[in-house]
């Protein structure tokens, strides 16, 4: 992976095979904004909140990941990459939903903000998913 900051801007790029979110998770970053992301993508599972649970749709093959969008906020001590992706696969038809996993296929190109002044926090919530709470 390549990381380069200036001031509030890092911007990524990472390689065939790496993992997606470990890599940013892996990121000395508390509280980002992911602005955008491009690439391809393979190994993708992308989910569906249906109120209860994340149901989980499979795509082995390698996608072209057309956006990527998101945020980087801790709950206690650990880092969570919340963010949504559409991909494209080799027919054209597009897909998307909450990203829970993938491996770069070629390359990944991602932004990300750090929001001067503020926290990005999650807490658990009744919902069975940890909401976001920023504070400033």
């Amino acid at each position: 992976m390549i990381e380069v900051r200036k001031e509030e801007d890092v911007f990524v790029r990472m390689f065939d095979g790496e993992d997606l979110l470990a890599g940013l998770s892996g990121l000395s970053v508390d509280s980002a904004l992911i602005l955008g992301g491009i690439g391809m993508v393979r190994d993708l599972r992308l989910g569906y909140w249906n109120g209860n649970a994340y149901e989980e749709h499979r795509i082995d093959e390698p996608t072209e990941l057309l956006t990527m969008q998101g945020n980087i906020a801790m709950h206690g001590s650990e880092r969570v990459v919340h963010c949504h992706a559409s991909v494209a696969r080799r027919d054209g038809t597009v897909a998307g939903g909450h990203l829970l996993a993938a491996k770069v296929a070629n390359t990944a190109e991602i932004a990300l903000r750090l929001p001067p002044g503020i926290s990005l926090e999650r807490r658990e919530e009744a919902t069975g998913l940890i909401g976001l709470y920023p504070t400033g």
